[in-house]
This record gives C-alpha cells, sequence and structure tokens, in this order.
C-alpha cells in the first residue's frame, strides 16, 4: 500500500496491506454503540481492515498507546476530545501497544504515543509525542483538508451515549490538573513543581510520584537528540550519565525491558554515589510502569540482588 500524498510534516510510508487484507475477523470495540461505527473505537491487529474500509468515507486517526506510558494519558483524552468535536467527520481508531505488536510494526511506531491517519485506505503518520491541544488540532485540521481533497467528507452517525455507558470519570486534584495543563502547554517545570507539591502535601499520592517521574524523564530527553543519545552510549559504555540518558530514551520509546537491562547491568560494575544515582532511576521507571507489571517485579528482584 502506498502512502497518502499529504503534506511534507504528515508524508511517510507504511505498509499496512498485510494487516488490511484481514478483513473477515470480528469487528473492532466499538464505544459508541447504536449501530453506529463510533466516533472512538480500539482496534487491534485483527480487525484494521473495518478501519482501511471506513477510511473511504471518513478519515481516521490511530492513537497507539499503552497503559503505562504517561505521555499517552496526557495524549489520549486531548485527541478524543478533539476528535469528538467534529461530529462525526473523524473517527479516532485506539491501538494498545503491548497488545497488538502487528499495527505497532506496521506503523513503524519507534515510540509512543505515536499518531498516525488512514484516509482512503491510504496511511500516512502524523505525529509522536504528547504535543499541545492546540498544535493537535492544526494537524486534524490538515488531515480533514486533505481528505477534502480526496472526496472524502462522510460522517459517523453520533447518537446519544447508551443508558448504560461509563461514569464520567472524577475530576482531577487542582495539583494534578495544574501539572497537566502545564505539560499540555509544553511547560515541564511548572509541571514538576505541581507534583512536587502535590507530594509534599501527599507522600503517599501515588498518581503524583508516578507523575514526578514520568516528567522528569521528559524533562531530562528535551531538546536532545536521540542519535546523539544513542551514539554517546555506545562510544562510552561505562558512562553513568550516558546509560542512564539511553535508558531514559529506551522507556520513552516503549523498549521497557531494554531500560532495565541497561541500567541493571550498568548498576553491576559501579559502586557508591552512582550507583546510587541508577538505583533510584529505576525506582523512577519503576513508578512509571506501574509496581504491579510483571516486569517490575523481576527488575526488582535483579536489583536486590545488586544492592546485597
Amino acid at each position: 500500500m502506498t502512502d497518502t500524498q499529504l503534506p511534507a510534516s504528515m508524508g511517510g510510508a507504511i505498509d499496512l496491506s498485510a494487516l488490511a487484507a484481514r478483513r473477515d475477523q470480528p469487528p473492532a470495540t466499538e464505544r459508541a454503540q447504536g449501530g453506529a461505527p463510533g466516533v472512538i473505537v480500539d482496534i487491534g491487529d485483527a480487525d484494521f481492515g473495518q478501519i482501511v474500509e471506513l477510511s473511504s468515507s471518513v478519515p481516521v486517526i490511530i492513537d497507539i498507546w499503552a497503559e503505562w506510558c504517561g505521555p499517552c494519558k496526557q495524549l489520549s483524552p486531548v485527541l478524543e476530545r478533539l476528535v469528538e468535536g467534529y461530529g462525526g467527520r473523524l473517527v479516532l481508531a485506539k491501538v494498545d501497544a503491548d497488545q497488538n505488536p502487528q499495527l505497532v510494526q506496521a506503523f513503524n511506531a519507534q515510540s509512543i504515543p505515536t499518531v498516525a491517519a488512514v484516509i482512503g485506505g491510504r496511511p500516512a503518520p502524523l505525529f509522536t509525542g504528547a504535543l499541545p491541544e492546540e498544535q493537535v488540532k492544526d494537524v486534524l485540521e490538515q488531515v480533514l483538508a486533505f481528505a477534502e481533497q480526496q472526496g472524502i467528507t462522510g460522517r459517523v452517525p453520533v447518537g446519544d451515549a447508551p443508558a448504560d455507558a461509563e461514569p464520567e470519570p472524577e475530576p482531577l486534584p487542582p495539583l494534578h490538573q495544574e501539572a497537566y495543563d502545564a505539560i499540555d502547554a509544553g511547560d515541564l517545570d511548572t509541571a514538576i513543581a505541581a507534583f512536587e507539591k502535590a507530594i509534599a502535601q501527599n507522600p503517599r499520592d501515588t498518581d503524583a510520584i508516578a507523575g514526578l517521574a514520568q516528567v522528569r524523564l521528559l524533562a531530562r530527553l528535551r531538546d536532545r537528540s536521540a542519535d546523539d543519545i544513542r551514539s554517546a552510549a555506545a562510544a562510552q559504555p561505562q558512562d553513568s550519565e550516558a546509560q542512564l540518558l539511553a535508558a531514559d530514551l529506551d522507556l520513552s520509546g516503549g523498549h521497557v525491558e531494554d531500560a532495565f537491562l541497561r541500567l541493571l547491568e550498568l548498576m553491576a560494575t559501579l559502586v557508591g554515589d552512582e550507583k546510587q544515582d541508577v538505583r533510584l532511576r529505576l525506582l523512577d521507571y519503576f513508578e512509571i510502569v506501574g509496581l504491579d507489571d510483571p516486569r517490575v517485579h523481576a527488575a526488582r528482584r535483579r536489583l536486590t540482588t545488586l544492592l546485597y
């Protein structure tokens, strides 16, 4: 399948033909009921063919995310709110990266969140990472403009929510909301300060602890080139700062085991304060990924053996 000829900022070749051909699989999970395809749907490897078919009448936005991914939790609500605001002119198809490796590979998702579009059966990458809402809206407007040029101007029906729809989530605590608003605005320093204040008020605020770890990771990677980080880590295998930054990059791209392994192997070669720095970074990673994750359990056991 060839890529859609979108503006340069939206172009890129992706081959989804193998997945799109699987049209006899069970349907995607629908969030909207009553016979409509749904403005927001959860899809997997087995049912992508239906999205390709749908894209012949309405543009489909693909959101590749993961439960443990902090930036995904910031971006997904923005995408959902914006797509719903278009009244059926767009569909948002959400892909759990941990459950659907074929779609992750097909869209060449090197990091998450990854957002792409499918228009008239042809895919195009859009962006990676959590962008501010205004920038996301601008990208969606470009998608709609291009779809209109291709004669794709359909609209999926948007009905009232079903009686058994999930209730609206509880509002975030004020400091949490302040932090997420700052992240949306690209102000990571303010987000860090808000989470730190929340933890000072309640040291057992696990959401703030995880949020702080996530934003600190984003801040460490801010304005840095992935190629430079990888090159430095390869050239300086014993340099703890270079390896810590490479592990940050691993984790931000969804390579959880790689990040854990890099730091555990590094820790085995260190003593003193440098060893403590690696331990603290791993503890941050455990909060980001989730303390109940089996990968965290395995890494924590290995960490314990390295400490004693």
